[in-house]
Parts: C-alpha cells; structure tokens; sequence
C-alpha cells in the first residue's frame, strides 16, 4: 500500500499565517507543511486541504483516480475548493466499514474528541491507522494486531501512542509517523527528530512517499538516559517528555514528602499535575531492588537528592565521621547503584543536577557535595546510552 503525505502539519499550517513565533519565522523549505492530508494508492484521499491537487503534482502523483475523499475533523484552515472530477467529501459513522471499488476497506475509528479517525486496509491485507489532530482512539480493547503503521498526533496527543502501545495495536515494528505538525516543538527539524524518536516515531517532509509494510528502521529507544541541568532549566520535564509515549511508568521520587514545608509540596503537586495519569508513584531512595527487578520504565527524580539521603545515612556532613569510614561507606553505595544501572533490563531516565558551575560552597560540607554529586553524575552518565544538558529549557545532546 503507497501512502503519499500532501502536508504533514497542523490545520492551521506551518508557519501559521500570522504568527511571530520563533518556529514560524524558520519553517522555511523543508521544514514548511501544509495542512495534514493523505492519499493513498491514488484511490482514497484522506482529509482535502488547500492545494490538494498542486501538492500531490509536486510529489508526483494526480488525483483523477480518487474514489473517495474522507474528512477527520472539521476543517479551520482556509476556505477549500473541491477540485474538479473529485467526489464530494464525507465522514464515516463511527464502526461503519466501506469498501472501496479498488478493494480497500476504510473503517471509521471512534475517537475520544469530536472527530474520526480511519483504519485503512489494502486488498494485500496491509492495515495503516490515520488519527485526526488532537485525537486518541476510544475504548481500545487489549491483545489487538499491530498495525503496519500508525499516523497520527504524535506531539500533540503522545498519550494516544501510549494507548495503543498498551493495546498492542503499536508493535516493535511498527512504523510511527508523526503528522498534524505544529508550532509547538522549538528549534524545528533537529529538535522535532530528537523528540520524535525518544517516543519510537518519526517525521517526514511534505510531498514523501511511504510503503505500508515495508520495513523501516524504528528509531531506538535509548534503554538509559541521564538528564542533567541547572535548577529550573526543565530538566525534569525533558525527562517526562521521553517516556510520555510508554503506556506504563514507574515516577521514583527521591524527595518523600517534608511536612510544613508549602513550597515544596506546591512543587510536587505541579510535578504529579503534569504526569500522564497511568503512571504509578513511588517515594524512595532505595534505587537498587527497583533496577534490578523487572518492569515497566523508571523515572528518577533526582539523583542529587538520592545523594543527601546516601550522605546523611554514611555521615558524610561530619568531617571526623567523613574521615573515619563515612567516605568509604558512601563510595560502597554509589558503586552499587552504579552497578545495578549498567546491569538493569529496564528502561530508566534519571534526572540530576548540574552543579560546579557558579559560586564555591562557603562551607566544608557544601563542597563535599558538590564534589560527589559531580563524580556520582560522571559515574551514571558513563553506564547511559544517551545524556542530555538542558539549559533554559533547550536540550543539548552530550551522547546519544
């Protein structure tokens, strides 16, 4: 089945019209999409958006052979002129199912916002998935086949990615494209790749064509990562953003909980208040069973809180303690959580802090952290796959 993308962006297009933004102004060339439409096989047509025809004779393609047009959502662009020698465009009743003359078989998907989306079928038995902008697939049933491809919202809606891994409709080798493509990704090209294969999917310049079924490489999912920064930089929600699209997390909060303290129980609400709602909590410093035991991916929040806990238990704020076997015990622990990290099977991200940079700590112990939280990150960093440093809430890739 050939698939052939006439636009890849949002409704409203990108750049959008009018719109000062620092995306808008570089969505230029390649990184410029049209309004998401779809044409597949030369038969069906997938959303009608401006320019239809135009787009799909610079891909090289026509659209006289389309026997149906099928709409996802209204449309909030700019006024659309049906081309000549088209068929009028519908929308499918969710669970109804057509049956094209060229033997394709469209069934309407329900959604769980006020749109459908559509699974397509070849005559060869390949199936491809197309969700509307915004949308999520309602009611999914568990143990369903993988499909060949899934297109969708992949920045806008990642918990619909989530859904259907859990379904088993999104399988290992899945192809995940990425379409409905807005302004909400800063940086453009480079930092869209990035995200988008941190959630297994990729993007596609307007006018590409693809084959469902073919085989094409799913980006890696890094198994360990180490996000470090400043404070404030976004380092924790970079960390969320990576696994957003897993439909089941493990949130391993070093920090408990600290009664009286209101500003950092206003932290952790906002931290919890972000969290896609399947994923579990737990409050702990004890990292070592969670990484050796199997199970879904972990998030760790953070480890220099881990490390005030790991100094505190070995003494390590007390120089005569530190000297008389404080430093040694505290060594002992960072070696065994450094060990069960190179050896887990699971999927970690670990969130840190980046510190060193600024003021010398005008006390003994200040320092002392200091120095052993910069060798403890240099020790984790080395058994992770992919580091990133965020600074002002950019992502900067150090390995990976």
């Amino acid at each position: 089945m050939e698939l052939t993308l006439l636009g890849t962006g949002a409704p409203a297009g990108l750049p959008r019209p009018d719109c000062p933004c620092a995306v808008c102004a570089t969505a230029r060339g390649a990184s410029a999409r049209a309004a998401t439409a779809l044409l597949v096989d030369g038969a069906l047509l997938l959303d009608l958006t401006p320019g239809a025809a135009l787009a799909a004779a610079r891909a090289g393609h026509s659209l006289v052979g389309v026997r149906q047009v099928l709409l996802t959502h209204p449309h909030a662009g700019p006024a659309i002129d049906l081309p000549a020698g088209l068929p009028t465009a519908g929308r499918v009743p969710d669970g109804r199912e057509l049956t094209l003359i060229s033997g394709h078989r469209v069934r309407a998907v329900p959604m769980d916002n006020p749109a459908t989306g559509y699974e397509v079928t070849s005559p060869e038995g390949e199936r491809l998935l197309y969700l509307p902008p915004g949308g999520s697939p309602a009611g999914l049933a568990e143990g369903l086949a993988a499909y060949e491809m899934v297109v969708g919202d992949v920045v806008g809606r990642p918990d619909a990615i989530a859904r259907l891994r859990a379904s088993g409709a999104i399988g290992p080798t899945t192809d995940v494209v990425a379409v409905h493509l807005d302004h909400d990704v800063p940086g453009g090209g480079p930092e869209l790749a990035r995200r988008l294969a941190a959630a297994g999917a990729r993007a596609v310049p307007d006018g590409t064509t693809l084959i469902v079924g073919e085989y094409h490489a799913v980006p890696d999912l890094p198994r360990r990562t180490l996000v470090t920064g400043g404070a404030r930089s976004g380092k924790s929600l970079e960390a969320e953003r990576r696994l957003e699209t897993f439909p089941e997390v493990l949130y391993v909060a070093t920090g408990g909980s600290r009664e009286g303290d209101d500003e950092w129980a206003a932290r952790v609400f906002l931290h919890r208040e972000r969290r896609p709602g399947s994923w579990r909590t737990a409050e702990t410093c004890d990292l070592v069973p969670l990484l050796v035991e199997d199970g879904p991916p972990l998030l760790i929040d953070c480890l220099s809180l881990w490390l005030t806990d790991a100094m505190d238990k070995a003494g390590a704020w007390d120089d005569a303690t530190w000297a008389a076997g404080g430093e040694d015990a505290l060594r002992e622990r960072v070696a065994e959580l450094v060990a069960a990290v190179r050896a887990t099977s699971r999927t970690v991200v670990a969130v840190t802090n980046e510190a060193g940079s600024g003021v010398v700590p005008a006390t003994a112990s200040g320092r002392r952290f200091r120095d052993e939280l910069g060798r403890l990150n240099a020790a984790f960093a080395d058994e992770c796959e992919h580091v990133l440093l965020v600074v002002a809430g950019q992502a900067v890739v150090l390995r990976g």
